[in-house]
């Protein structure tokens, strides 16, 4: 245990709150050093886990309880509106829209998931607000942002009173072109907070200032359902960290300086799904930038670790209680996407590429109408939680099955949290018995379902995208994304995965990595032959200025702040747009040339052609876009020495474990995975064990330590790491 420094608030902390465990990071800001550690998640209320999680990892630096003096600023991932989405647990919304136009929900794109081969067995889904629960207004404004019908005041009163009447206290609002002008849906909000006061409501041209009334609708809506359940956790956790750390409460901290910018006390950080974080006080008035909060912190580590390491092309993996979370890293950089959705539900807002499938350790096992097996997407979560928790859950899970075949031990966390395996023999026995299979059948079953289901959804992200997935490396990580390793690696022909060190802990960890970060943009169509340098340059300067501003209230001053310019781009004519950078500084013809010659060269790499060269075919500008980006410090990771002349290891322990129904429990030896040393080798079958996971090998596979205590696995005889290593 290292001694208590002389110097307090220096500890930034990261804390990612998942639907099982509460994962904490700590940074020393004077020494560099990083303390990790878990703890239970409290669904009932998050905020005992998240100030549990602090305490516990400020004891490993031995402060006593409750010393919030320590801490310098916390950053917070949470997967609450992650997992409200996943799971379908919408409440009642309504939608507001123009006149004419209260069926955009239903028509949506007219395509069918998967191509047309598809449509005689898919299913319309429900959609996010019922056809009964949508009310247009009249007026209407062009794709210029001019008013060509005036808005409707008494009609929107009336739908107003309407709402309030029926009970929908949770309320989105589109109009067509608001991304032009706003004029009417800010009318609308001003009459639905004098005749519906208690409303909750987010209108389209705060959430989402860009064209396509379906995209654009679906997000207002995503962002209304969460509004609620993400402002209310928010705020309670800033309560209980403010009266921690001795900060400003969360209600007085806008009043007192606008923000919870660096003069507040402590800063408290959201992680956005954009790649960066937003000071507590501002997120709650953007609630759908934190969908996928904590796997887009989970992305950025693990892609740190991964190009410390040597691999510049990587598949991250993240595992968890309730579901698990896949994206792709190119040159140490996750992809970003504006076209992402969660669940059933596109959010057309700037996110790291993330794919999420309910398939994490909490993932359900039940029977079909049919009577066949099926995994997730519904979770046991933390409470309940699985049989082997003996919380009173009532349903086998994956943690189930893995406890009953022996690969994850008879406890968690080093032993804090004892698993009660008996009752997850008898849940699988039942189960077993209805599928005509024996307990070791049935839980491989429920085990190799969870694995297929994993590598769908990194082929999703590789291989209908044009990516080959043998090239990159799998890193795994979070509580439960190591231990289906092996099978992946099988199903995929993945040549090499790369397991980080407290790998439970990799989304807390990527938390300390990222910078504040707000995203602006402005709808702009414009062929490339009749845009203005001049009308563009100003465009960018409104986006910066308002960048600006918000890193101003985050405590940035002007030589700390970065802007970064994009733009979307596309053939006249196509559907979709490809982004591209744009330089910084004045812009003129040649530049804009220049960002043209850029997106030829994007879209062959995307699509295989381009026109450049081609006068019948033109360019498009369709929208730009500015990021202001506020820099931390980031902790850096420190490789050790490998030790060629070190021993073999030898197990600490051994115990029986099923990597195989066919061939039974085996006598497997069970390494700490502390006590491996760079450059050793530990030999399939075999499990790697630490603090927050576990790592089965199976036969025929070997995993070594590389210099930054990372576990590379490969199969046995594998010399080479195709295309992953530098």
């Amino acid at each position: 245990m290292t001694s208590r420094p002389t110097r307090a608030g220096h500890f930034r902390i990261g804390i990612d709150t998942g639907g099982t465990f509460t994962d904490v990071v700590a940074f020393d800001e004077a020494t560099g050093e990083m303390l990790t550690t878990k703890t239970p998640s409290t669904p009932s209320d998050p905020a005992e886990g998240f100030l549990a999680g602090i305490d516990k990892v400020l004891a490993l630096a031995g402060f006593p309880p409750g010393s919030g003096e320590a801490i310098s600023a916390v950053s917070h991932g949470t997967t609450i509106a992650t997992n409200q989405l996943l799971e379908g647990k919408v409440d009642r919304l309504g939608f507001i829209t123009n006149a004419g136009y209260e069926a955009v929900l239903e028509i949506a794109r007219q395509s069918v998931p998967d191509g047309y081969g598809n449509s005689y067995f898919w299913v319309k889904p429900d959609r996010i607000v019922p056809r009964d629960l949508v009310k247009g207004v009249e007026g209407r404004m062009t794709w210029a942002g001019e008013e060509i019908r005036p808005f409707d005041a008494e009609g929107a009163r009336e739908v107003a009173r309407w709402f309030r009447e029926q009970g929908i206290d949770t309320l989105g609002v589109c109009l067509l072109h608001s991304y032009a002008n706003s004029a009417h849906e800010e009318e609308m909000r001003a009459i639905l907070a004098e005749e519906h006061p208690d409303a909750v409501v987010s209108i389209s041209s705060e959430v989402l200032r860009e064209y396509r009334e379906y995209e654009r609708s679906m997000t207002t809506l995503v962002d209304a359902a969460v509004k609620p359940k993400v402002s209310a956790y928010v705020r309670r956790i800033a309560d209980r960290l403010a009266a921690f750390t001795g900060s400003r409460p969360f209600d007085r901290l806008r009043t007192a300086q606008g923000s919870t910018g660096k003069g507040t006390g402590v800063p408290f950080y959201v992680m956005k799904s954009n790649g960066g974080v937003l000071s507590a006080a501002e997120v709650v008035h953007q609630p759908i930038t934190t969908v996928l909060s904590g796997p887009a912190a989970g992305a950025l580590g693990a892609a740190l670790v991964a190009s410390v390491a040597g691999f510049d092309r990587v598949l991250t993996c993240d595992g968890g209680g309730t579901s698990t979370d896949v994206s792709v890293v190119v040159d140490g950089e996750p992809t970003l996407t504006t076209e992402g959705s969660v669940g059933v539900y596109p959010s057309k807002i700037p996110m790291i590429d993330v794919v999420t499938v309910g398939a994490g350790g909490g993932s359900i096992a039940w029977l079909s109408p049919e009577g066949t097996l099926k995994v997730g997407p519904q979770s046991a979560g933390a409470d309940p939680g699985p049989l082997c928790y003996a919380k009173g859950g009532t349903e086998v899970t994956i943690t189930d099955a893995h406890v009953v075949l022996g690969r994850i031990p008879p406890h968690l966390l080093g032993g804090e949290i004892p698993l009660d395996v008996d009752a997850s023999r008898k849940g699988l026995e039942e189960l077993a018995g209805k599928l005509g299979l024996s307990v070791e059948e049935a839980a491989d079953g429920v085990l190799e379902i969870s694995a297929w289901n994993q590598a769908n959804a990194l082929r999703q992200i590789t291989v209908k995208r044009g990516l080959d997935v043998r090239d990159f490396t799998l890193t795994t990580f979070g509580g439960s994304g190591s231990l289906l390793l092996c099978r992946l690696m099988d199903v995929l022909s993945i040549p090499t995965v790369l397991v980080p060190p407290n790998p439970g802990n990799v989304s807390a960890f990527g938390l300390l990595t990222v910078d504040v970060k707000n995203d602006y943009v402005q709808t702009a169509v414009r062929l490339a032959s009749e845009l203005d340098a001049a009308e563009a340059e100003g465009l960018y300067d409104r986006l910066a200025s308002q960048a600006a501003s918000a890193l101003d209230a985050e405590g940035f001053g002007p030589d700390e702040q970065r802007f970064v310019r994009t733009a979307d781009l596309r053939y006249f004519g196509q559907a979709f747009e490809v982004r591209v950078p744009v330089p910084d500084g004045r812009l003129d013809d040649a530049v804009l040339a220049g960002v043209a010659d850029t997106f030829h060269a994007e879209h062959r790499a995307l699509y295989g052609y381009d026109f450049a060269g081609d006068d019948s075919q033109q360019v498009e500008w369709v929208n730009l876009r500015v990021s202001g980006i506020g820099p931390i410090q980031r902790p850096k990771i420190r490789a050790r020495a490998v030790e060629a002349s070190a021993a073999a290891p030898q197990p600490r322990t051994t115990r029986p474990v099923c990597f195989s129904p066919r061939e039974g429990y085996v006598d497997t030896g069970v390494f700490d995975r502390s006590a491996l040393l760079p450059g050793q080798q530990v030999h399939g079958p075999a499990i790697v064990e630490e603090f927050g996971s576990t790592i089965p090998i199976h036969p025929g596979f070997v995993a070594r330590i590389d210099p930054y205590d990372n576990v590379i696995i490969t199969r046995e005889g594998q010399t080479s790491e195709k295309g992953s290593q530098k």
